[in-house]
């Protein structure tokens, strides 16, 4: 890691961001469940939160923006992704690296080869950190569109309740909304 990083990984202040995510990615998982269907979530994103959240997402991407390489699909094929049989085996060859060192290849730059073993272990770290929160952020925003879709279709019911009443408002608002709600033709319409 070069100094900028170790300041960043080190200051109070990403540590204090770091807590904070921590702190609403469990409270996040707390979810307060009602015996229907609807409310399935009540935990929020406050405006302080928000963006605490923000900035830590901002310094990350500074923090990585000269690191990260983005591969083309026939770049990606071509270089893969290592399998867990031949992690083992860098691995092994790592260890026979440090602790034998006079079996190593001298076609081999070691230098390089150990700052990449460091570099692909701490990343590693760092995907899975992140699909454990991207897998709750996803997870807790299909609860919020679940509840926002079912709200919808609430308000549509009481809408359609309230053109029987002759509510100024009502039938404009349900000809804007009705067009979600396109129906295919039975087999008897067909005929």
């Amino acid at each position: 890691m070069g100094a900028t990083e170790d300041n960043f990984m080190n200051s109070d202040f990403s540590r204090l961001i770091v807590k904070k995510i921590i702190f609403f990615i469990i409270n996040l998982q707390k979810l307060e469940i009602m015996s229907t269907l609807k409310n399935l979530i009540k935990v929020h994103i406050t405006e302080e939160e928000k963006t605490l959240i923000d900035t830590a997402i901002d310094s990350l991407e500074t923090n990585l923006s000269d690191k990260v390489v983005n591969l083309t699909g026939s770049e990606r094929k071509r270089y893969g992704s290592i399998s867990e049989q031949n992690k083992l085996f860098v691995n092994k060859v790592f260890y026979y690296s440090k602790d034998q060192s006079s079996l190593r290849s001298p076609d081999v730059d070691w230098d390089e080869f150990n700052k990449d073993y460091i570099s692909r272990n701490l990343l590693e770290g760092y995907i899975s950190r992140i699909k454990n929160l991207l897998d709750g952020l996803e997870n807790t925003k299909t609860l919020h569109d679940h509840d926002c879709y079912q709200a919808a279709l609430d308000d549509y019911s009481y809408t359609n309740y309230k053109i029987g009443t002759s509510t100024p408002g009502y039938e404009e608002k349900q000809n804007e909304l009705k067009q979600f709600f396109t129906r295919s033709k039975s087999k008897d319409e067909d005929k």
